[in-house]
């Protein structure tokens, strides 16, 4: 959410003519307007001279606290920037937060402006007001979600009107460039990965024979990580050394050819800061052996041209056609490699540079390869013999070895390894996530999903509307195994409408096949973050239309099935969406107390997680599983919750003073129905069901759970094959 408000409007429109104020007003709303439009914000609604704006409503990309600041400084400096009636200088407060509002987007599409509720509102609002003319004050959730990218400096807490303690505040300064992440622990798993891109680049530069590799992976999956390693294991070949070329691309950049003028500055050893002279120096040396003088000295202002501004213009890409000539001449010198990290977020101008660097090395035959990392929906079509290595979870082992590695480096106990693990599911992202949460969090047992999680698992899920997005949030509320048929009869669908969707899904990386039938989420926080997307209405619809679906039962072993950890996760987090399959209305992920969870969904108005709170809602164990499946939101030491299957290979379950065993089952802890949210509280048991074990805040590190009673019913399963 994006509060802005002029300074001393009240004086101003006093002693201006009626006229004027009209000229004024049309002058900052057309700015401030044109502003959100470019950052893709939307407008909740003007409230005198004040503009409110949502950034994530329809849908999150991750970096929706990114755009929301980038919009507030943005409105600063076109406001400087811009004349208005007379000599009068409109100065205004910028104010940024992150939480949970309910969005309704409807009448935005038809002309009018969105609806949002929620105190994130107020939040921003009151943030507004501790911003100095010209400023934009962050809260703390946008400021952590924007760090790296945004240069901030935190102030004083500042008390806020109803709030016991006071509100931290921070001001944003600039946008940076980000720096490059430490790759300096061990490389776990991904060697079949790792031998087959260097099998593949090796291949390309002995033969002579450019080849187009693309890494492929969510984000979390350690693509970037895989790139560090191939730069550090391939660096020379039959005694030949092997050069890279290695850029990133930043999201949103602010020229379209920044990625270019970073491979210029990369290849002649330029740092951000050189002066012109500097800058001109190196130029030269590096163009010196490649070309004739008279060529250096036409290419070399050129290339300064494309270093001061990458705008895609006529002069930066002139530039840009002298670096891929350069490349060109050090690949004929020697076997040379380009790898762009992170390039579906660059523009187009990128792919059309190394399109036409693939061509021409292709016609001469040069020892080239192009390297490009991205996620799994790029779209870019990849010339000649492209490959495509895809980067996938790791097994249960290897990340148990790096979970042991990350808490140890961060100095907390290794036992964790046996709560965090069911929680990752395999992506090394997320298990750094989880434990940089637990060494930054006083209570180590406190919390929701890390912020970086959320955001990475809102976006992924955001990449389709329609059908894809129902079948997900439907998805996301069964109990045990996803089937089709149960879909279908939570959506009110005609049978086997929801299969091409699955098909789709499973094919984009957010849903894996299970032997014997069914489907289950790549990663935990995915089928948290679906749930959430659902009203609490919707979602008793589709639990009461699921009721008659029969189960998909599960016994197998993690340490085969590593992502059939996701059944671990609850489907019963709330999130607001209206019209599931129309997209009417659009929001983020939630995470919130009990009293409001069901009504609100995480507007990921500057995506960025939300701020730690306990959880109480009640979260579905999933079916039993033949590995345990420990409680992370229990207190260290305390709690330790096991499903169990009827396996024989099955650990035997721990049963706790006072707690409720079923052979077979599951073992749960001491029930107390006054943790329960009303409606769970006033539901009648079913005759001969049993109690069945639910977590409150899987995928989280809240404060004390409860074990919460649901209406299964408990039967034998019958043998591997029925249950897989």
């Amino acid at each position: 959410m994006l509060f802005v408000d002029i300074v001393g409007s009240t004086a101003l429109v006093d002693r201006l003519d009626p006229e004027d104020v009209r000229a004024l007003q049309r002058a900052y709303f057309d700015t401030v307007a044109g502003v959100l439009h470019r950052w893709q914000g939307v407008v909740e609604k003007y409230v005198g001279d004040a503009v409110m704006a949502l950034f994530g409503a329809r849908h999150s990309d991750g970096f929706d606290a990114y755009r929301a600041v980038r919009a507030g400084l943005e409105i600063q400096a076109a406001l400087d920037r811009r004349s208005t009636v007379g000599d009068i200088r409109l100065r205004v407060r910028v104010g940024v937060a992150t939480g949970e509002v309910v969005v309704d987007l409807g009448d935005a599409v038809s002309g009018g402006h969105g609806v949002a509720s929620g105190a994130v509102i107020t939040t921003a609002a009151r943030l507004q007001e501790y911003a100095p003319p010209g400023a934009v004050a962050l809260c703390a959730t946008t400021a952590r979600a924007t760090a790296g990218l945004i240069a901030q400096r935190q102030l004083v807490s500042v008390p806020v009107s109803g709030r016991v303690s006071p509100m931290p505040v921070w001001h944003a300064v600039g946008p940076i460039r980000p720096s490059v992440a430490r790759h300096d622990g061990p490389l776990i798993g991904r060697r079949r990965e790792l031998a087959t891109i260097s099998e593949q680049l090796t291949r390309a530069l002995r033969e002579r024979s450019p080849r187009w590799v693309s890494v492929v992976g969510p984000t979390g999956s350690g693509r970037s990580r895989m790139l560090h390693e191939l730069t550090r294991t391939l660096s020379t070949m039959d005694d030949v050394s092997v050069r890279w070329c290695v850029v990133g691309c930043p999201p949103y950049p602010d020229q379209v050819l920044a990625p270019v003028a970073e491979l210029v500055r990369n290849l002649a050893g330029i740092r951000h800061g050189d002066g012109p002279a500097t800058v001109r120096k190196r130029l030269t040396d590096t163009l010196t052996p490649l070309f004739t003088p008279d060529r250096v000295a036409a290419a070399v202002p050129a290339l300064q041209q494309l270093l001061a501004v990458p705008d895609g213009g006529a002069d930066a890409l002139t530039g840009a056609a002298i670096c891929r000539d350069v490349l060109l001449r050090l690949a004929a010198d020697g076997p040379l490699v380009v790898a762009v990290d992170d390039v579906d977020r660059a523009a187009p101008a990128v792919s059309r540079f190394l399109h036409a660097l693939f061509g021409t090395a292709t016609a001469r035959e040069l020892p080239l390869a192009v390297l490009t990392v991205h996620q799994p929906q790029w779209a870019d079509t990849r010339p000649g013999p492209a490959r495509r290595v895809a980067i996938r979870p790791l097994a249960t082992v290897q990340s148990g070895r790096l979970l042991r590695h990350l808490l140890a480096r961060a100095g907390q106990p290794v036992a964790l390894v046996d709560r965090l693990l069911p929680l990752v599911g395999g992506r090394p992202g997320h298990a750094a996530a989880y434990v940089a949460a637990i060494r930054t969090c006083a209570d180590p047992t406190a919390g929701g999903l890390p912020d970086a999680v959320r955001r990475a698992a809102g976006a992924e899920l955001d990449r389709f509307g329609g059908e894809h997005r129902a079948v997900l949030m439907a998805a996301g509320t069964l109990d045990g195994g996803i089937s089709g048929a149960a879909i279908d009869r939570a959506l009110d669908w005609a049978p086997g409408r929801s299969a091409a969707a699955l098909r789709d899904l499973v094919a984009a990386g957010l849903l894996l096949p299970r032997r014997g039938g069914g489907y289950a989420f790549t990663a935990p926080a995915l089928r948290q973050v679906a749930a959430e997307r659902l009203p609490r209405a919707l979602r008793a619809v589709f639990a009461r239309r699921a009721a008659g679906t029969p189960r998909l039962h599960s016994v197998h072993s993690l340490a085969r099935q590593p992502d059939s950890r996701a059944a671990a996760v609850h489907p019963g987090a709330v999130s607001a969406v209206s019209a599931v399959s129309a997209g009417t209305v659009s929001a983020g992920t939630v995470s919130g107390s009990p009293a409001r969870h069901a009504e609100v969904v995480r507007l990921d108005t500057a995506l960025a997680g939300s701020a730690p709170v306990p959880r109480r809602t009640p979260v579905s164990a999933g079916t039993p599983s033949a590995a345990a499946i420990h409680d992370i939101s229990s207190p260290l030491g305390v709690r330790r919750l096991r499903a169990v299957g009827s396996a024989g290979h099955a650990p035997p379950a721990r049963t706790l003073p006072g707690s409720v065993s079923h052979a077979g089952t599951l073992t749960q802890l001491p029930l107390r129905s006054d943790r329960l949210p009303a409606a769970n509280r006033a539901a009648p048991p079913v005759p001969g069901s049993a109690g069945r074990l639910t977590r409150a805040g899987v995928g989280a590190l809240p404060g004390a759970a409860h074990g919460v009673p649901a209406v299964v019913p408990v039967r034998p399963l019958e043998g591997l094959a029925a249950s897989a």
